[in-house]
């Protein structure tokens, strides 16, 4: 009897041990899911234009047009272009939005707020305001998506293919005229478009002005003194997340502006994600957006070519860097995201991707030990520009960098047979043991322990061949020519980046920061960190790489940092980060791609795009330091 009891126990067991390992979801049934509550409700999902408003999933749209006092149309909004946007607050999801625009002399402040299906949208003329502007409400279907519009007058009505409810939407204000699909209004007076409620202009601004002050009321508890620096950060993320309709998923690319310029598909809008970019965007929305910073972490990670490695780039039609990659910090952000989320199957999901991708870089950018930046030939995928030139070439090596134009580089031989620099890169062999070294947290996590020992293994032995760049003469590591053997003196903040890799002493690390870092000659002065030492001849080009500031450089910099008892650097480095942030955001609401390294603007050449959300690590670096997220 007994025996038949243990037998009954255990096949009841193991029939709901077998139906709860059926049942349990696989890590891409998680992302998955992720993917789908993020792309939804009203926001500005459509990269085109920062005043169309998109309901998804159903791709139902209002879009915003002005028309000067001569009739010339303005249909597509993003900063730094023309029509003039300067953005405002907005939250993730969309249910907040702010922000200005001037064409042809009309001045206009275009806030939202959104509750479900329900929209609410403001236009309000600002002082200055040309006369004679009228501002064209367009009910349209975006993305071939099924929607059928019914217009009259100053009223329309959106059906929706698999929405039950209609969306009715009214517009008020000085109503001209219905012509087609559009209303027109005057741009003289306040406008209050309504989807699926009616609110007079008082009502409207009430009920955005509430949910502004809820928004603002929280985050100024949150952030105190550092608010402005958290809003720079939220804002350039919130407004540069997107919604793309080729792959289905929502994602935040450096800026809109880049997605048009890359795009294959002008009818849907397009898409660029950058490999290091987009990791650090992730890092920085992990600090109040746990499905951001999934989504494009994960994203960037699937990109991975044919060959095993993350591109330096991937846009839509499966356009991507065949034949190089980028800065290797993805397991640097993945890492971090499992330390504040908690969520294995985050780790589970791109482990195998990451893996492999570090596999590749030892197989295929190693010279004498160290790693050198490169750029290998491919068969042809789409023809599209990058494929007919600079392959197999130093620009495609230099690219691969992320610092495509910087001195360093300048004349710097090419190995055709190896497909990379003839020049082992201090900076590249650095991020590489960092690299191996959170891997190796994650394998160990992942209880995969021979691939624990292979890159423990690896993190060694680069970590001792990476002392042969040391020059205890000058107090730095340098990059090394692979053909004569000899160091290059051409230094960046890239020298800086063995603290990343644990690889210098204590007294190294000192020498580095008090003879180059903090050497006003060379790295430290009021705007820093310059990416060409100041007394390097390149400096004064002051053209992207060249002498400007960039912000990847600081964070990493300071990330590096926090391996050693250097309290003074890592503070000093993070209140000039938040000085430069603050400079053009207080003034303008702009976070720029780079900044000039005399006077700290961004705006000074047209290398520098005014949006470009890793800008915003200027803001991160504060936000560590002054403990709001731990990192590392």
């Amino acid at each position: 009897m007994r025996i038949k009891k243990q037998i009954c126990l255990f096949l009841v067991f193991s029939l709901s041990s077998f139906l709860l390992a059926n049942t349990t979801e696989t890590p891409e049934q998680k992302y998955k899911e992720l993917q789908n509550q993020l792309s939804s409700g009203w926001n500005t999902w459509d990269t085109r234009s920062v005043l169309t408003h998109v309901l998804l999933p159903y791709g139902a749209a209002i879009d915003l047009n002005v028309l000067d006092a001569d009739r010339k149309r303005a249909n597509t909004f993003r900063v730094g272009g023309n029509p003039q946007v300067r953005p405002g607050m907005r939250t993730y999801d969309g249910t907040y939005t702010d922000l200005s625009v001037e064409w042809g002399g009309h001045k206009l402040r275009v806030q939202t707020a959104a509750e479900g299906l329900k929209n609410i949208i403001l236009i309000t003329p600002l002082e200055g305001n040309r006369q004679g502007g009228t501002l064209v409400v367009v009910p349209k279907a975006l993305w071939l998506r099924l929607n059928r519009i019914e217009m009259n007058d100053n009223r329309f009505i959106i059906a929706s293919g698999g929405l039950s409810e209609k969306i009715t939407g009214i517009v008020h204000g000085e109503f001209l005229k219905q012509e087609g699909d559009e209303i027109h209004l005057s741009a003289d007076k306040p406008i209050v478009i309504c989807c699926n409620e009616s609110m007079t202009v008082a009502e409207a601004t009430q009920f955005i002005s509430n949910k502004a002050e809820t928004f603002v009321a929280n985050n100024q508890k949150k952030y105190g003194a550092n608010y402005e620096v958290y809003n720079a950060m939220q804002s350039v993320l919130a407004w540069d997340n997107i919604y793309d309709p080729t792959i289905r998923k929502v994602i935040a690319p450096v800026s809109r502006s880049w997605n048009v310029r890359w795009s294959s598909n002008p009818q849907f809008g397009g898409f660029v994600l950058f490999c290091w970019d987009t990791y650090f965007a992730a890092m920085m929305f992990a600090l109040d957006n746990k499905e951001l910073a999934y989504a494009n972490a994960v994203e960037i990670t699937n990109a991975v070519t044919e060959n095993g490695f993350v591109p330096n780039f991937y846009a839509d039609n499966n356009y991507k860097s065949r034949d190089r990659s980028q800065p290797p910090v993805g397991s640097f952000a993945i890492w971090n995201l499992y330390k504040r989320y908690n969520d294995k199957w985050l780790l589970e999901l791109v482990y195998d991707k990451l893996l492999t991708w570090n596999r590749w870089w030892d197989k295929n950018r190693k010279t004498n030990g160290l790693l050198c930046w490169g750029s290998s030939p491919f068969e042809k995928v789409t023809y599209r520009n990058y494929e007919t030139g600079g392959i197999n070439e130093l620009y495609g090596a230099s690219l691969e960098s992320g610092l495509d134009n910087s001195h360093m580089y300048d004349a710097i031989p090419f190995d055709k047979e190896k497909h990379t620099m003839k020049l082992n890169d201090v900076g590249l062999s650095s991020l590489y043991i960092m690299d191996c070294n959170y891997l190796l947290q994650i394998a160990k996590e992942l209880g995969k322990k021979a691939d624990a020992k292979e890159l423990a293994d690896r993190s060694k032995e680069y970590t001792r061949n990476i002392q042969e760049l040391w020059d205890d003469k000058n107090g730095l590591y340098y990059n090394r020519h692979t053909d004569t053997g000899k160091l290059n003196p051409r230094i960046s903040p890239t020298n800086f980046y063995p603290l990343l890799a644990n690889a210098a002493s204590q007294q190294q690390a000192e020498r580095m920061m008090n003879e180059h870092l903090l050497n006003p000659e060379e790295f430290w002065g009021e705007w820093v960190i310059p990416a060409t030492p100041r007394n390097d001849p390149a400096f004064k080009d002051n053209i992207y790489w060249r002498g400007r500031i960039w912000a990847p450089l600081n964070f990493l910099v300071y990330s590096g940092l926090h391996n050693y008892d250097l309290p003074e650097a890592r503070k000093g480095l993070a209140e000039k980060s938040k000085k430069l942030l603050l400079k053009s955001w207080l003034s303008d609401r702009y976070v720029f791609e780079n900044y000039n390294s005399v006077t700290g603007v961004g705006n000074d050449t047209p290398r520098s795009d005014y949006f470009y959300h890793w800008g915003a690590l200027l803001s991160f670096i504060g936000l560590i330091e002054d403990g709001y997220i731990n990192i590392y």
